[in-house]
């Protein structure tokens, strides 16, 4: 059974290696860097689209603006020179998308054929509908933006414990267990849990624990992937879950 924050999509597994933002930062130009760029970006595109239709862009605008800038960012040294006390690449890419879609505007007065256009490929086909949801959202495209980007962070986390408990026989556990990590409190059905997987009350509780310093655990390292400073974590983290409050 899948388990997905509201207009979230199905994404891969969290990378088993070591990049970083930090690491595409130092050596942005090799081979590995472009990759770790390229799965962040895939990871990561939605609340970029968001952030576009709420600032006015039609559906298929948002989807090329996107689509180029990726290629364009992946293409160049785009983290050559970013200041590690700002690194974050929730911020980079906001600010570098908006300075892309004024480069547009400009080369498309200056020249109507448009010129060489760069494409990175990113599946659209659900975009509109979840996009659709955000509509009872009220609030500025930055802050949409914010609130997407932070939805993805915890969907990303949560996909990844259910992924781990699954291949470890314990998905029935996570079903059971899943309303601990979102602040909904299960104590006085720790001992219906145990009756129905065969557990007692106290290694439910036990489990209950794992699990939520597990969740803790993946999001401190999902968040270390997008920020250039380790330092910046808990920062980022704070960031996110105001952003989810407005």
């Amino acid at each position: 059974m899948s388990h997905y924050l509201p207009g979230t999509a199905k994404i891969g597994p969290l990378p088993k290696t070591s990049w970083t933002l930090l690491a595409v930062v130092k050596d942005a130009d090799s081979p590995p860097a472009r990759q770790a760029l390229s799965q962040l970006c895939e990871s990561y595109w939605y609340p970029l689209y968001a952030f576009l239709r709420r600032s006015g862009e039609p559906p298929e605008r948002a989807e090329d603006l996107i689509q180029s800038f990726f290629a364009d960012i992946i293409a160049r040294e785009f983290f050559k020179n970013v200041d590690p006390a700002k690194g974050t690449f929730r911020s980079f890419l906001l600010a570098s998308l908006t300075n892309h879609v004024n480069n547009v505007r400009d080369w498309e007065r200056r020249d109507k054929r448009g010129g060489k256009v760069l494409h990175f490929s990113l599946d659209f086909r659900d975009a509109e509908g979840r996009y659709g949801g955000e509509l009872a959202h009220r609030g500025t495209p930055e802050r949409l933006y914010q609130r997407r980007w932070a939805l993805t962070v915890l969907n990303r986390v949560l996909e990844e414990l259910e992924r781990e408990m699954v291949n470890a026989s314990k998905g029935q556990l996570f079903d059971s267990l899943k309303p601990t990590l979102t602040g909904g409190g299960i104590s006085e059905r720790h001992s219906r849990i145990g009756e129905q997987l065969g557990m007692t009350e106290k290694a439910v509780k036990q489990s209950a624990y794992r699990m939520r310093k597990r969740y803790r655990e993946l999001m401190r390292e999902e968040i270390g992937r997008t920020v250039v400073d380790p330092d910046l974590v808990n920062q980022e983290i704070a960031d996110l879950f105001s952003a989810l409050s407005t």
